[in-house]
């Protein structure tokens, strides 16, 4: 026996909506309306759940965040124990998302450019993009690089460049590159 299917909520929905239209054609590019439309809820129902553009844009980027932060612990996790080696295979994350359809490159860059510095917006890409940062920046301490916030951000600067060569020349060898050169910085960091 199956087990009842149960239908999204109207907030479920226009999060859905909004993530496929957001991710497609930009979130600047995309109006309300439209994503009420698509969504099938009424106007009143969008307003009740998201009384602002920015508030459900908010929401979209909780939902990236929790799938791409996802997907680098998932890559890194994969690798083994061995903090090193899960500084390194956490570029597998960039091979799944760049050969995604309709691939566009790095969700939180795309809403940086698309808002002004300190908007809320904004803000919300910067802790994303810190919060990495610090995860890995645990990472190469762990791993016994003498400088981990630099090895930090010299891979935080690899990732989001693997993401955008993803999205600007589509080569299927870049998240092979971004992963060689962030295996040799780890080596070069951490070599005793």
């Amino acid at each position: 026996m199956s087990s009842p299917t149960v239908a999204p909520t109207a907030r479920e929905r226009i999060l859905t909506t909004a993530f496929a239209l957001f991710y497609a054609h930009g979130i600047r590019g995309v109006g309300i309306d439209r994503i009420i439309a698509e969504s099938g809820v009424a106007k009143a129902t969008f307003y009740k759940h998201f009384p602002a553009k920015d508030d459900l844009v908010l929401a979209y980027l909780d939902r990236v965040d929790e799938a791409w932060s996802g997907q680098l612990h998932e890559a890194a996790a994969a690798a083994g124990p061995d903090p090193a080696a899960q500084l390194v295979g956490a570029f597998d994350a960039l091979g799944n998302a760049c050969r995604r359809d309709g691939y566009r490159g790095c969700a939180f860059i795309n809403a940086a450019a698309e808002n002004p510095a300190g908007s809320r917006i904004h803000d919300r890409t910067l802790a994303h993009k810190e919060a990495v940062r610090s995860w890995l920046t645990g990472l190469a301490d762990e791993a016994g690089a003498p400088d981990p916030s630099g090895l930090a951000r010299t891979l935080t600067l690899l990732l989001d460049g693997g993401l955008a060569s993803g999205a600007l020349d589509a080569q299927p060898d870049a998240p092979v590159a971004a992963r060689a050169a962030a295996a040799a910085l780890v080596t070069g960091a951490t070599a005793r």
